[in-house]
């Protein structure tokens, strides 16, 4: 007997040597099937089967995480685990402005210049549009970089096809479109019907792809469509940033071959999406141990898996109106005022009469409790108008009783300190094992806040 593989239509039964996303005989999508043709000796006896696969011991199968494109954008490659899966679809979305096509566009030159087939795709922006943009942002334009701008699906899949790539970027997933259907470009059925045939190709196990899709957000900060667009992709990566600002924070809400919660640093410049390497020395500033500036406080948070060393910085000045202003640029204001209360309860510092003013160095925004004793340092050393020494943090949680509470992760954020040099961290009791104190670093552990103002102060000429 001889076999030989057809695509045949579940709705009208036409059949092609080659899969197609829409049936040439009744023109539905995505009712191409594969199956084998049987033939007999005698030659007229045809039996069609479905194409199926055997089921596999799960320890034998080849873990295709290993199989990555890993471009030279090092922020980028550790959010998403290591770099973009072969065989993988995942989308990048943001407000607009936050930088979405532009590092699209640099991880899809990066993948370019690695001898990876590229084309981007674009149903927003014309080919020049394009051109002035990686003119702007890219040292050189690579020869296997293509470019296509047209917002139809099918003319997408034939670029693909013909070009062969092995990574495709579609910006923006909701403005393209198949011609076939009715519905106009952007609405739920043209979206997952584009994003569906994507996947396929993506997961065609005879010629594996990377999609990159780049997705709209709405004005509630949520990635604009269905939710199935979420369930379908394999990894979501969300750009975070304010109007203005330089910091674009990439967050990894979804990832199948990697850790969720992942944050990448980036700064936006005129070159483009720029990774920030080394977070700890981007977000706070570099001073000589001598140097001691008042209302400044170090402390250590966790973005995902990686500790980052923060700077709080504190204004504390007398004010003249009946009410006193309240300003967190980086905290939550209820979070803020939480603070002062126990600040002014707990040790004995009024600031009924004063105006109060939190930010952090490069716009880092403090979502851990793990911060909270260092907003309260940098507020004491900017009323006392006192320094507090440049290799000391505060890493910890104060009670409204004003004691200090244990914070997770503590082993991870002390190795940081370590790497950058630092001498002196304190943290509530029991918080640190043993097997990670160092003779590098004297870990002073305090119960109450009092007793850290007392010991920081009174050591260094209060």
């Amino acid at each position: 007997m001889k076999k030989k593989t057809v695509f045949e239509c579940i709705e009208c039964g036409q059949q092609t040597p080659k899969w197609n996303g829409q049936c040439p005989g009744c023109g539905n999508w995505n009712t191409m099937e594969e199956r084998e043709i049987i033939k007999g000796k005698s030659g007229n006896k045809v039996q069609l089967m479905h194409k199926t696969k055997e089921a596999r011991k799960l320890k034998d199968v080849i873990d295709g995480r290993s199989d990555r494109i890993i471009t030279g954008i090092s922020e980028f490659n550790r959010v998403i685990g290591g770099g973009i899966v072969k065989d993988s679809m995942l989308i990048i979305t943001s407000p607009p402005g936050g930088g979405k096509s532009t590092l699209s566009l640099e991880i899809a030159n990066d993948a370019a210049q690695q001898g990876y087939r590229v084309l981007y795709a674009s149903g927003e922006e014309s080919e020049s549009q394009i051109k002035s943009r990686a003119n702007r942002i890219l040292s050189e334009i690579d020869a296997n970089l293509w470019i296509l701008s047209d917002n139809s699906m099918e003319n997408v899949i034939g670029q693909i096809e013909k070009i062969n790539a092995e990574l495709v970027v579609v910006d923006s997933i909701q403005t393209f479109a198949f011609e076939a259907l009715e519905s106009r470009p952007g609405s739920p059925t043209q979206t997952m019907e584009c994003s569906s045939v994507l996947q396929k190709m993506a997961k065609n196990s005879d010629q594996n792809r990377a999609v990159i899709l780049i997705g709209q957000m709405t004005k509630e900060d949520e990635l604009a469509g269905l939710r199935a667009l979420e369930h379908l992709v394999d990894t979501v990566l969300i750009i975070d940033s304010d109007k203005g600002e330089e910091l674009r924070g990439v967050y990894c809400s979804k990832n199948r071959f990697g850790s969720t919660g992942e944050m990448g640093f980036f700064a936006m410049t005129e070159q483009g999406m720029v990774s920030i390497d080394n977070p700890s020395e981007y977000f706070m500033t570099m001073r000589s141990t001598e140097e001691k500036v008042s209302g400044s406080a170090l402390t250590v948070v966790k973005e995902g898996t990686r500790p980052v060393i923060v700077e709080v910085e504190s204004l504390v000045s007398q004010t003249f109106m009946p009410y006193p202003s309240r300003i967190g640029e980086c905290l939550r204001k209820e979070q803020l005022n939480t603070l002062l209360s126990i600040l002014e309860q707990r040790a004995s510092m009024p600031l009924h009469d004063k105006n109060v003013v939190i930010k952090t160095t490069g716009g880092f925004k403090l979502r851990e409790a793990a911060v909270n004793l260092a907003v309260i340092m940098s507020t004491v050393s900017s009323i006392l108008d006192q320094g507090i020494p440049n290799d000391t943090a505060f890493i910890a949680d104060v009670g409204l009783t004003g004691e200090l509470k244990r914070i997770p992760s503590m082993e991870s954020r002390i190795r940081e300190l370590d790497r950058m040099g630092f001498k002196k961290v304190y943290v509530a009791p029991e918080s640190v094992s043993k097997s990670i104190i160092t003779e590098k670093i004297d870990i002073i552990e305090k119960k109450t806040l009092i007793s850290v103002i007392r010991h920081v102060f009174t050591a260094h000429g209060k």
